[in-house]
């Protein structure tokens, strides 16, 4: 199943490089990791528990770039699975 397209367009955005990012969306909660390049690359959604991880799913990006460039050619984010509590 694609991510809905408002959070998709909020994970097409280019934040600080190598760092874990924690925010709501349409009342789940969201963690999302960056790579070296700022853009996000995996990402966790669901619920948060009490110590701060969220039980949910868990998806990761794949990116193509132009040859030689940094350019995103294509991405795309897969399920990876349930995340349990």
């Amino acid at each position: 199943m694609p991510l809905h397209p408002e959070l998709d367009k909020k994970l097409n955005k280019i934040y600080e490089p190598k760092t874990t990012i924690d925010d709501v969306f349409k009342g789940y909660d969201i963690t999302f990791t960056t790579n070296e390049h700022g853009e996000p690359v995996l990402l966790f959604f669901g619920k948060r528990r009490p110590d701060g991880l969220i039980a949910g799913e868990r998806y990761t990006r794949t990116i193509k770039r132009q040859p030689g460039s940094l350019e995103v050619k294509s991405s795309h984010w897969d399920n990876q699975g349930k995340i349990r509590v």
